[in-house]
């Protein structure tokens, strides 16, 4: 069962319920996605942790796509072949799941979820809690097919984000995109034209879970983000 009614894609959300009853499926692998001390603090059973920073360049810091053989063995790793469904959670209003969701559906794997409430509904809806660590998964398969339609370069912003059928919508803090704070970047400040919405805006802080989709929309037509437009987010 989804709680995701009203999305164009309701498929990529679960409920607690759902992730309760699938569990223990053969070919279902649990992501926790959070650090090892949320990791550690308990966990859905069966769940494996995903490495710590594995989507920051190890000499820079910055975030960046794994290479394809290093995404590959870090899936293997979790026991994600070809064919396993993943669910993702997080502690963070699903900040982090959906950046294994989107790296995941990058490299051509699509079959992934996310726990809609994450964590935070996993326990308040009274769901088992697991500290053990799960056994070291089965060897499987995991054939990157990188999805280059889905990742924006620097050069295709710069020629398009001053079209009229194109939006850019800045995902990050007011702060960020005032230019008042700088989180490590070298420049601040937003891309020319680029319109402001925080990712958080449309998650509720209380539950962790998306807001409904109606209300999602209404914020979105607000700052002009509509179907018929090419969206560029950051």
């Amino acid at each position: 069962m989804t709680t995701a009614s009203g999305f164009t894609h309701p498929e990529y959300l679960v409920d607690a319920a759902w992730v309760e009853t699938h569990r223990g499926d053969a070919n279902l692998v649990i992501v926790d996605c959070d650090v090892e001390p949320g990791y550690n603090r308990g966990h859905i059973p069966s769940a494996v942790l995903v490495p710590d920073n594995y989507e920051k360049d190890p000499d820079s810091g910055r975030l960046h796509v794994l290479p394809p053989d290093k995404f590959a063995a870090m899936c293997q790793g979790l026991g994600i072949g070809d064919h396993t469904l993943v669910v993702a959670y997080d502690n963070s209003q699903s900040l982090y799941a959906a950046r294994l969701w989107w790296a995941l559906s990058y490299y051509g794997h699509t079959s992934v979820k996310i726990l809609d409430g994450g964590w935070r509904r996993w326990v308040s809806e009274g769901h088992t809690v697991s500290f053990a660590r799960p056994k070291a998964p089965p060897e499987v398969q995991f054939n990157p097919r990188p999805n280059q339609a889905i990742l924006a370069k620097v050069d295709e912003l710069k020629a398009n984000c001053s079209l009229d059928d194109v939006i850019v919508w800045d995902v990050r803090s007011a702060a960020e995109y005032e230019g008042t704070n700088s989180r490590g970047n070298q420049r601040v400040g937003h891309v020319p034209g680029a319109v402001h919405l925080e990712y958080l805006n449309v998650m509720d802080r209380e539950t962790h879970r998306f807001k409904p989709a109606a209300d999602i929309r209404r914020m979105l037509m607000a700052k002009g983000i509509t179907p018929e437009k090419r969206v560029y987010t950051h």
